[in-house]
């Protein structure tokens, strides 16, 4: 007789249909846990974490507090590791927590508030039954920055749906080369890099379009400015949010993507561009160097715009070379994991966090 999946939840602040990494990867998880027959409930939690107003964060931990000791609980990471850790200790049902990338290492993060962070993080990290995380890059650094016993975490790699429109060449359209970059409006994602980076490329022919939502005040105006000031505003285009659809077809007509992240604890975006077959260049900082594939992508050294622009110019010029990265992308996207994949490994860290209280 098998035994039927425990209820579960899932606990994140703010709105699960935010465009993210994060919330993506939360989104598409419990879409994936629920069609595998769990029983899965969604706990919104109030915004504004890591740093949460004080009724915030009474109205989080009452949240949680009030699930039953039998419901184990996922609870994103951008609200755990921010909690208070004596409200964690009243958390009657087990704890999975879902670290995307530790909340210390958000880059421009004054010292104290880094600290702070790691701090809270490493004591709350201590109370749970199990630990989800999207790498082995976060594995690691959990297990030796935050004393993670290595048997409870849990490498569940972001999953990815194969592109509806496969094509070997980058689908036809009016203009020059494509540079398609996506990630949201925030100085980890490094958008002010890459602007750097192809205003060294002037004398070359492209056309380069940024995706991603407007996160940090008043950072798309800075990056606007800064195209203007370059005078290639009528290169480079600062999309903001896209649909579905538009972003598809950006993938399927760029030659080129590139993303000079600062950090990532993996980079869903990494993933869609190889399933599109695009060769990547990036940034070797974080889990990037383990999740794109070296015969695939192009990888310098962070807040270096001169080294970056000299690999997207290797592509662009290069069209033995950009072929050949072409396909190693694509035959790496061909293969990558499905989401159920990703929610069988969540699955199990479930199974093991309800074991542990009986």
């Amino acid at each position: 007789m098998t035994m039927q999946a425990p209820s579960a939840a899932l606990a994140l602040p703010g709105d699960i249909t935010t465009l993210t990494g994060g919330y993506i990867y939360d989104r598409l998880l419990l879409e994936e846990l629920r069609a595998a027959g769990r029983d899965m409930t969604l706990v919104q939690l109030p915004d504004g974490f890591p740093f949460p107003t004080d009724r915030a964060m009474t109205e989080a931990l009452n949240a949680l507090q009030e699930l039953p000791a039998d419901c184990p609980v996922i609870i994103d990471g951008l609200a755990f590791g921010a909690l208070t850790t004596d409200g964690v200790a009243r958390i009657k049902a087990p704890i999975v927590a879902l670290v995307h990338h530790p909340l210390a290492l958000e880059s421009g993060l004054p010292e104290d508030q880094q600290r702070m962070l790691w701090q809270t993080e490493r004591d709350n990290l201590r109370h749970a039954a199990q630990v989800l995380v999207p790498s082995p890059h976060t594995r690691a650094i959990l297990i030796e920055r935050y004393d993670v016993p290595a048997d409870r975490v849990h490498v569940a790699l972001p999953g990815i749906a194969q592109p509806k429109h496969q094509s070997i060449t980058p689908e036809a359209h009016d203009g020059p080369p494509l540079i398609l970059s996506v990630g949201i409006l925030h100085p980890r994602k490094g958008h002010d890099v890459l602007i750097d980076a192809l205003a060294r490329l002037a004398d070359l022919d492209w056309q380069a379009v940024i995706v991603g939502n407007p996160w940090e005040k008043g950072h798309s105006a800075a990056l606007q400015d800064r195209i203007n000031t370059f005078g290639l505003a009528a290169r480079i285009r600062l999309a903001g949010r896209v649909s579905p659809e538009e972003l598809d077809r950006l993938y399927r007509q760029a030659k080129v993507f590139a993303l000079a992240t600062r950090y990532e604890g993996y980079g869903i975006v990494f993933n869609e561009a190889l399933v599109h077959g695009l060769p990547i260049v990036s940034c070797r900082t974080g889990a990037v160097p383990d999740t794109v594939p070296a015969d695939a992508g192009l990888l310098v050294e962070r807040d270096d715009p001169t080294a970056f622009a000299a690999a997207m110019r290797t592509l662009l010029s290069d069209s033995a070379r950009h072929a050949a990265m072409a396909t190693a992308a694509r035959q790496k996207g061909a293969s990558l994991a499905s989401w159920a994949d990703t929610a069988r490994v969540a699955g199990n860290a479930i199974d093991a966090a309800a074991r542990s209280r009986t």
